[in-house]
């Protein structure tokens, strides 16, 4: 393959900004519309359930979920940019690396391709990535997992797991359990970010406490898939408290990003860890856990 080592580092608004502006029509095709149900459920869902999207928001929301449909493309500078910064970061690293070859799967990827592992997130799976590790205050904590995931018998894929935790974050958004805390925060693309750091703080806080290995992961992602359509805000204030109290990134005690801060501007059978190009994904990112 060959090496994109002398592309700079790219920020997350800087990447944003590109597929604000990017022709991303094809993908935006791709997107359906959210699934409200029909009859008795539809009515419950509308007396008890979230609140809708605020319409000033719906374009934040579509830009997300078309950034979700935009495959890894050798061709655009930004989509190599954002790889390579993800490389550099979390090894440490001055140097770049080759676009393919066995140090993606140092860093977690299933192969030699990061491309084919982002089935169901597209470039929101890096994206994501991205913003954990450009933002200052989420960075060692970034660092401090990837450190976990390298462990001798604790060792976990850690792109991997970054993107089975965007297909949650994205999950949630399309099911609308995010639109309360959107609406409150005017922001959509922050708040994902946010969530998706919260969720990855917890999964690293009850891999390290409760020694979990890879056969945990389904169990875990589970777990995670649960929190962050039931209980965001909770899952939100601990990351906000993490961030405050914590800003190494290593203290496991009691414990979301603030207002702003962010992108913004066994109980039960286990269940097998699945990686992303192995499931079924339907349209708009969305894809199930196994």
């Amino acid at each position: 393959g060959t090496s994109a080592g002398a592309a700079s580092l790219i920020s997350f608004n800087e990447a944003l900004q590109y597929f604000q502006t990017a022709d991303l029509s094809q993908c935006r095709k791709k997107i359906r519309a959210t699934a409200r149900g029909h009859g008795l459920a539809a009515l419950i869902r509308f007396l008890f359930g979230p609140p809708r999207l605020q319409p000033q928001l719906q374009g934040e929301r579509e830009l997300a979920l078309a950034i979700a449909q935009c495959g890894l493309d050798d061709n655009e500078r930004v989509h190599m940019r954002i790889l390579q910064t993800i490389y550099k970061k979390l090894t440490r690293s001055r140097l770049g690396c080759p676009r393919y070859g066995a140090h993606w799967e140092e860093l977690g990827f299933q192969g030699a391709d990061p491309g084919t592992d982002l089935r169901g997130t597209g470039m929101l799976g890096l994206m994501q990535i991205l913003f954990f590790v450009m933002d200052s205050q989420t960075l060692p904590l970034a660092q401090e997992i990837f450190q976990l995931s390298q462990h001798e018998t604790q060792n976990f894929p850690f792109c991997l797991m970054s993107v089975n935790i965007t297909r949650i974050v994205l999950q949630a958004l399309r099911e609308e359990w995010l639109s309360r805390e959107c609406n409150r925060r005017q922001q959509v693309i922050a708040v994902l970010n946010d969530l998706y750091a919260a969720a990855f703080l917890q999964l690293y806080r009850a891999w390290k406490r409760q020694h979990k290995t890879v056969a945990d992961s389904g169990f875990i992602l589970k777990e995670l898939e649960l929190s962050a359509k039931k209980k965001p805000k909770q899952l939100l204030k601990t990351l906000e408290a993490y961030v405050s109290r914590s800003p190494a990134g290593d203290d496991l005690g009691p414990a979301s990003l603030s207002p702003g801060s962010g992108g913004g501007h066994r109980a039960g059978e286990d269940i097998g860890f699945t990686g992303v190009c192995d499931l079924q994904v339907e349209l708009e990112g969305e894809a199930r856990l196994i």
